[in-house]
C-alpha cells in the first residue's frame, strides 16, 4: 500500500539541476526537449491567418499577427519559462505535478493547500489532453506536405498519418534507448533546414522585420478589436510544447535547454515564421499552406520526410512526458496502480506504461479519423495548453513568495503579467469549444474527477482503516501473554501505516493460529521529491524479537521493488532471501457504507479504478508465488 508522505522535509541535498553545459547535452536535449514547440511552424502561421473570419493574409495583418507570434515567443517561452520557471526545480526535477508538489510543501493544512493541489491536478489532466492531441496534429500537418507536392495524394494523408501514428506506439515497448541518439541530430537539422528557408524568403522581402516591433500587434488589436481577441486562439499555437522545457529540465538541466532555446531554436522559429510572413506579403495566395511553399520545388518531397520525422520525434516526446506524469500522479496518489516497465537499464527515466500507451493511442487514432486535417485539429489545441499554462502561473507565484521569499510587488506584477498573457490565450481557446476545444475540456475534466476521486476514495479507506485497526504499540505489549505459536520463517506484511496492525496480520492469527518467527511489517512512503538517495532509502526498527518495521522511502519519479529492498537489509543485519519469504497481503474490498461520504458517482468511478488497478504484487514486484493474499470488506 502506497502512501504519500506530506511532512516537509529538506534535509536531503537537492539533485544539481544545472549540469555543465556539454555540447552532447544541448544536441540531446534538442532532440526531446524542443520537439512540440519545433513542429508548430507546419500549421501556427497558416492557423492564425485563416481560422478567424476578418482576418486574411493581407499586409497589416500579416504584420500585427507576426507580431504577437514573437512576442509570445519571447514572453512565454523566453521569460516565462526558460528565465523564471525553470528556476523553481524540485531536487532536479520539474513538470507541473513537481512544480505543485514544491508549492504544496511550504503552505499549511486549509484551503489555499487544497486549491494548490487541485490547480497542479487540472493542469496535469490538461496536459494529458496536450499529449493526445500532439501526435494527431503534428503527423497529420507534416504528411499534409505531400498535397503541394502533387495535390493527388490528398487522399493518402489520413491513411499513411494512421500508418505513423500505428508505428510509434506499437515502438513504444521497446523503449527509445536505441534511437533516442538520432534525435538531437534529426532535430538539430530541422532546425537548420527551417532557420534557412525562413532567411531566404526573409531576403526576398526584408520589410516583414518590420513585425519585430510591438506597435503593430497594438494596431492589429486596434483595428480588428474582438476578432484580434479570437485570433490568440491560434497564436497560442506557436508555444505549445512551453512545458516540456520545464518538464524535462530534470533529464537536462538549465544550462543545456536554455543553450539550445537562445542558440538555435529561438532564431530559428522567428526566421521561419518571419519567412512564411515574407512569402505571404509577396504572394497571399500562398497562404493554402506557406510553411511547406517556403521551399523549392525539387526539396519538397525531402523537406516532407524531414518533417515527419521531426512530428514523430516530438510526439515521442509527449508520449514520454505522458508516461512521466502518470507515474508522478500514481506515486503522488492521485491514480491507481499502473504497470510501469523500465525499459532501460542505466536511464531510470526511460519506462513504458502499457495502460497509459493503450489509451493514447485510441485518443489520437479517433482524433484522426474523426478531425482530419490539421487545421481542424489547431481549434482543439489551444485549450489544453493555455489551461496548463494558467495552472503552471497560479503556482508559481505560490512558490515565488513562499519557498523563495520574494515580495509582493515583484511577484504580483511578473506573475499577474504572465497569468494575464495566459488567461487571454485560455479566454480566447475557450470560445473555440463548438470547433473542437471541447475535447481537451472533456477529456481534461474527465480525468480531474477521476483522480480527485481516487485521492477521496483513498484518504477515506485510510480514515476507515486506521479507526478499525489495532494500535501496534497494543498488540507488542500483549504478544508475551498471549502464547502465539512461531513457526519457522519470515513473513513480510505490507501496511500503509507503520503504527497500526496490518489487517492482513490479524486475519492469518484468527484462521492460522500462528506467527512466524520473522515478521517485517514494510510500509512505502512516498516523499514529495523525485528521487530519494540510497542513504535515506530505508529505516529499520527491531519492535520485538524477530519484529522489525521497515519504512521505504521512495521519489514520485522512482518504482518501488520490494524484493531488492530486502536483500538491502542486510546491511542493516538481517539476512533475507526474498524467494523464501511469504507475503502477507489485503485484499480491500470496498463496500458502501451506511453513510456514505462520498457522492454515489464519486463512490462508482472509485470502485472501478479499484477494480482496474494493477495488482500489489505487480506493482511492488513481489513474487506472486509467495503471495497470501487476505480479503478485507471496508465501508466507506
Amino acid at each position: 500500500m502506497t502512501t504519500l508522505n506530506g511532512a516537509k522535509d529538506d534535509s536531503s541535498p537537492p539533485r544539481e539541476a544545472t549540469p555543465g553545459l556539454r555540447p552532447g547535452l544541448v544536441v540531446a536535449a534538442l532532440g526531446v526537449v524542443f520537439g512540440d514547440i519545433g513542429t508548430s511552424p507546419l500549421y501556427a502561421l497558416r492557423a492564425a491567418l485563416t481560422q478567424t473570419p476578418g482576418v486574411a493574409p493581407v499586409a497589416g495583418d500579416i504584420l500585427g499577427v507576426l507580431s504577437l507570434v514573437f512576442w509570445a515567443l519571447i514572453l512565454v517561452v523566453t521569460i516565462k519559462y526558460v528565465t523564471v520557471v525553470m528556476r523553481a526545480d524540485n531536487r532536479g526535477e520539474g513538470g507541473i505535478l513537481a512544480l505543485m508538489a514544491l508549492a504544496t510543501r511550504s503552505l499549511p493544512e486549509g484551503r489555499l493547500k487544497r486549491a494548490a493541489l487541485a490547480a497542479g491536478i487540472l493542469g496535469a489532466s490538461l496536459f494529458f489532453g496536450e499529449c493526445t492531441i500532439t501526435p494527431a496534429i503534428s503527423v497529420l500537418s507534416a504528411i499534409e506536405g505531400l498535397i503541394v507536392v502533387d495535390p493527388t495524394f490528398e487522399h493518402l494523408v489520413v491513411p499513411l498519418s494512421i500508418v505513423v501514428l500505428v508505428a510509434l506506439f506499437m515502438v513504444q515497448r521497446y523503449g527509445t534507448g536505441r534511437v533516442g541518439a538520432m534525435f538531437g541530430p534529426i532535430t538539430a537539422a530541422w532546425f537548420v533546414a527551417i532557420g534557412v528557408l525562413g532567411v531566404a524568403a526573409i531576403a526576398r522581402n526584408p520589410a516583414v522585420l518590420e513585425a519585430l516591433s510591438p506597435h503593430h500587434a497594438v494596431l492589429f488589436f486596434a483595428y480588428h478589436e474582438f476578432t484580434a481577441f479570437l485570433v490568440l486562439g491560434a497564436v497560442i499555437l506557436v508555444v505549445t510544447g512551453a512545458e516540456a522545457l520545464f518538464a524535462d529540465m530534470g533529464h537536462f538541466g538549465r544550462a543545456p535547454i536554455r543553450a539550445g532555446w537562445l542558440g538555435l531554436v529561438l532564431p530559428a522559429l522567428t526566421l521561419n515564421y518571419f519567412g512564411q510572413g515574407a512569402l505571404l506579403l509577396g504572394n497571399p495566395s500562398a497562404i493554402v499552406n506557406p510553411f511547406y511553399l517556403l521551399a523549392p520545388g525539387w526539396v519538397r518531397l525531402p523537406l516532407v520526410l524531414l518533417a515527419t520525422a521531426a512530428t514523430i520525434i516530438a510526439s515521442q516526446a509527449v508520449i514520454s512526458g505522458a508516461y512521466s506524469i502518470a507515474r508522478q500522479a500514481m506515486q503522488l496518489g492521485f491514480c491507481p496502480r499502473l504497470t510501469v516497465r523500465h525499459t532501460s537499464g542505466e536511464e531510470r527515466g526511460q519506462i513504458y506504461m502499457p495502460q497509459v500507451n493503450a489509451a493514447l493511442f485510441v485518443a489520437v487514432l479517433l482524433l484522426v479519423l474523426s478531425f482530419r486535417h490539421s487545421d481542424a485539429l489547431a481549434a482543439a489545441y489551444g485549450l489544453a495548453v493555455s489551461g496548463t499554462f494558467a495552472c503552471g502561473s497560479l503556482l508559481g507565484f505560490l512558490v515565488a513568495r513562499r519557498v523563495w521569499g520574494w515580495n509582493w510587488a515583484v511577484t504580483g506584477g511578473l506573475f499577474g503579467l504572465f497569468l494575464l498573457i495566459d488567461l487571454a490565450f485560455l479566454g480566447s481557446t475557450l470560445l473555440k469549444i463548438p470547433d473542437g476545444a471541447w475535447f481537451p475540456l472533456l477529456l481534461g475534466l474527465a480525468l480531474f474527477l477521476l483522480m480527485t476521486s481516487w485521492k477521496r476514495g483513498r484518504d477515506l479507506m485510510f480514515d476507515r482503516w486506521r479507526t478499525d485497526s489495532l494500535p501496534l504499540a497494543s498488540f507488542l505489549a500483549r504478544l508475551p501473554q498471549s502464547r502465539t505459536i512461531r513457526v519457522p520463517g519470515t513473513a513480510v506484511f505490507m501496511t500503509g501505516n507503520p503504527d497500526y496492525v496490518p489487517n492482513a496480520l490479524l486475519h492469518n492469527l484468527k484462521h492460522n493460529k500462528v506467527l512466524h518467527e520473522r515478521v517485517l511489517f514494510i510500509t512505502v512512503l512516498t516523499d514529495d521529491i523525485p528521487v530519494v538517495p540510497p542513504e535515506r532509502r530505508m529505516v529499520v526498527e527491531q519492535l520485538a524479537p524477530g519484529i522489525h518495521r521497515v519504512i521505504l522511502h521512495y521519489g514520485f519519479m522512482e518504482s518501488p521493488n520490494i524484493p531488492r529492498a530486502l536483500v538491502e537489509l542486510k546491511r542493516h543485519g538481517i539476512e533475507v532471501d526474498p524467494m523464501q519469504v511469504s507475503f502477507f497481503l489485503g485484499r480491500e474490498v470496498v463496500v458502501p457504507a451506511q453513510v456514505p461520504k462520498m457522492s454515489w458517482w464519486r463512490h462508482w468511478l472509485f470502485l472501478v479504478m479499484a477494480r482496474n488497478a494493477v495488482p500489489a504484487t505487480e506493482f511492488f514486484r513481489i513474487p506472486s508465488d509467495r503471495v497470501v493474499e487476505l480479503g478485507v470488506r471496508v465501508a466507506i
